[in-house]
């Protein structure tokens, strides 16, 4: 059954919604700054900068909804609302709708500020909203309640792969006749001093302080880590069947899903990229794709010295001889990394760039790495093909070795 994609809703560093962080992706603005608190000077946190969402939940979702929801949650509300009007809102049995929405953290902010809670004024006093709200599925199920999804309601978290295994499950419920619509994505809300202090110690994190909108930097020999970012990206999937029968406009159809894990460490990837290419490779063959098709690849690409160029290996070995007619968009030197949200943010962005036929910029590359054999588009988009079908990739692997791999087409 053919899948597509008929809603697009995001929150980002870049934007509070999909036209303003699309915007500014083609502008190759940075969503980066430095952080507006003591956290560094409190903490001893070795960074001090990240990629806060341009627009605060307190500016368009109710005080109700704020005390009830984590951050995670917020966003993810957010995004599906923007995803659910864009569709047109459609009218769909509730018992053939689903929703799946991934977040790799879950509610950190709530479960620390709970424990903070507990030492410093006593159990008592704990919210009694704190376990539906930390809980990683707590964005999926505040979704599934506002939509009134009946065919099942999803969390699938294989860390900063979620939002994109999560879309990817979606496509796989309208595929198998589960679900007519879906609304999928993934989110995440983990800025604070705990898992900077985390992602830090294990030396993942870029330390560029007196640079914060220079500090991703994908591709560069002067990489130095990824840059922490927040946000949601959702989707709402639709089979064309439905779709048509509604007189829905498409924006782009999702026809491929690779899946493939590394069995190799809890946290590098492994360095001959053979689970990264198995999951491009499967996604092109379930599209019915060969590589000659694709015309643009929205990498993975985090910033860090080991993990961009295993990704580029891998795309430089799949594509073969059309290496170089592949544009390689790296859209994290601009929004950091979302983690369970990225997958998601980068769907939405290799839809736009399908839609508008233009592959956004990779901004902070000075220095390109001298084993990158891809087409990078830095510093400025570049046009695609201005007729014709078009292909794109969008990759999202995560700690654990889960790699992701989904392949679009122009509507």
């Amino acid at each position: 059954m053919a899948v597509v994609v008929t809603g697009l809703g995001c929150t980002t560093p870049l934007g509070g919604d999909v036209p303003s962080t699309w915007q500014a992706a083609l502008e190759g603005r940075s969503g980066v700054r430095t952080l507006d608190n003591d956290w560094a000077e409190l903490y001893g946190l070795p960074v001090n900068f990240a990629g806060q969402i341009a627009v605060q939940p307190g500016e368009v979702l109710s005080r109700p909804e704020i005390k009830r929801m984590d951050p995670s949650a917020q966003y993810a509300i957010i995004a599906a609302r923007e995803a659910w009007r864009d569709a047109g809102s459609p009218e769909v049995d509730p018992e053939r709708l689903g929703a799946v929405v991934s977040s790799g953290i879950g509610g950190v902010w709530t479960l620390l500020t709970a424990w903070d809670t507990v030492k410093d004024r006593g159990a008592a006093r704990v919210l009694p909203l704190t376990v539906p709200m930390l809980m990683p599925n707590s964005p999926a199920a505040y979704v599934e309640l506002e939509m009134g999804a009946k065919a099942g309601a999803h969390a699938p978290v294989s860390a900063c792969a979620s939002g994109a295994e999560a879309i990817g499950m979606a496509f796989e419920m309208i595929e198998s006749g589960r679900a007519d619509v879906v609304v999928a994505g993934g989110t995440e809300a983990a800025i604070h001093p705990l898992p900077l202090s985390a992602f830090a110690a294990m030396q993942a994190l870029s330390k560029r302080n007196d640079s914060p909108a220079t500090a991703s930097r994908p591709y560069d020999t002067t990489r130095d880590g990824f840059v922490l970012g927040e946000g949601a990206g959702i989707l709402v999937l639709e089979s064309e069947e439905h779709a048509k029968a509604r007189g829905a406009r498409i924006h782009a159809r999702l026809v491929g899903l690779g899946l493939s894990s590394d069995a190799h460490h809890i946290a590098a990837p492994d360095p001959g990229g053979a689970g990264q290419t198995r999951a491009m490779k499967l996604a092109l063959e379930r599209a019915g794709l060969a590589p000659a098709d694709v015309a643009h690849v929205n990498a993975h690409a985090t910033s860090t010295p080991a993990g961009d160029m295993v990704e580029a290996r891998g795309i430089r070995g799949i594509m073969g001889a059309h290496a170089d007619q592949v544009l390689l968009s790296a859209t994290k030197s601009m929004t950091g990394h979302l983690l369970g949200g990225a997958g998601a943010v980068e769907s939405v962005f290799t839809i736009k760039a399908l839609q508008d036929r233009v592959a956004p910029p990779t901004i902070n590359v000075d220095s390109p790495d001298p084993e990158l054999e891809v087409d990078l588009v830095r510093n400025t988009p570049r046009a695609m093909a201005a007729s014709g079908d078009l292909a794109a990739i969008n990759n999202s692997f995560g700690f654990g070795g889960h790699n992701v791999a989904l392949v679009f087409i122009t509507a």
